[in-house]
């Protein structure tokens, strides 16, 4: 990627937006280019917090280690989301991992250029927060839920989430851009990969779901939608 993309690409993000060209060229200089393939870590928790990252092609998933051994998906990203931005801006190592779905590119934006950059422009700081806030605001959401919803709800909100924020339309409904795994899926909503299998499976069967080439089709978003919000009882 040549520095002339990578600064049409910052100067096109919200955050940078109201950063001048001369110093968003300046940015785009030092920032680097990475390339994961499927599964690979970008970073992992405890790292140090060195570089800001960019979603430029791909998907990553932020996970966290619980105590009891297993993997919980925090978010799932795709191009043009920003992540690290907290551990970045307070200067402390990463809180969760992040890894690779599929093939992915992410620019990398060093730390102190980037801590640099917003002491002269703080609409940099003031964006980021607006992002990280909305972004607690959806897993406070998700934490309620998993606390008091059951699984088949769990599961129907947590697709919906995934259609309202990245849903393509096809003629079958709503498509999922991507390969979801029963395992990311069961992971997002805090439930095991059997019983995922199991409930979408059945909602294929019903034709509420459809998979087409390994990617989830939403066929009826207000059945779903109201299994979600608990006013349907799952099959």
């Amino acid at each position: 990627m040549t520095d002339t993309s990578v600064g049409t690409l910052l100067r096109a993000h919200a955050v940078f937006r109201g950063v001048p060209a001369k110093e968003i060229e300046s940015l785009a200089r030092v920032t680097q280019t990475e390339r994961h393939p499927p599964r690979e870590f970008i970073f992992t928790e405890g790292d140090p917090s060195l570089w800001l990252y960019l979603v430029r092609s791909g998907r990553v998933k932020i996970l966290k280690h619980s105590r009891a051994g297993k993997d919980v998906v925090l978010e799932l990203l795709g191009p043009g989301d920003i992540f690290g931005g907290v551990a970045v801006l307070e200067q402390r190592p990463f809180p969760a991992t992040a890894q690779a779905i599929e093939s992915t590119e992410v620019l990398k934006i060093p730390r102190d250029a980037l801590l640099a950059l917003s002491g002269r422009h703080p609409s940099i700081v003031r964006e980021l927060a607006l992002m990280i806030g909305q972004r607690l605001r959806a897993a406070h959401e998700a934490v309620k839920m998993l606390a008091v919803e059951r699984v088949e709800s769990r599961l129907a909100a947590t697709l919906m989430r995934l259609a309202d924020r990245e849903g393509k339309p096809s003629r079958a409904g709503v498509e999922l851009p991507y390969h979801l795994t029963r395992q990311s899926l069961a992971d997002m909503a805090g439930t095991t990969v059997e019983t995922t299998i199991r409930v979408v499976s059945r909602w294929i069967k019903e034709g509420l779901v459809v998979d087409e080439s390994e990617r989830l089709v939403l066929k009826h978003q207000d059945v779903l939608r109201a299994m979600a919000q608990g006013d349907r009882e799952g099959p």
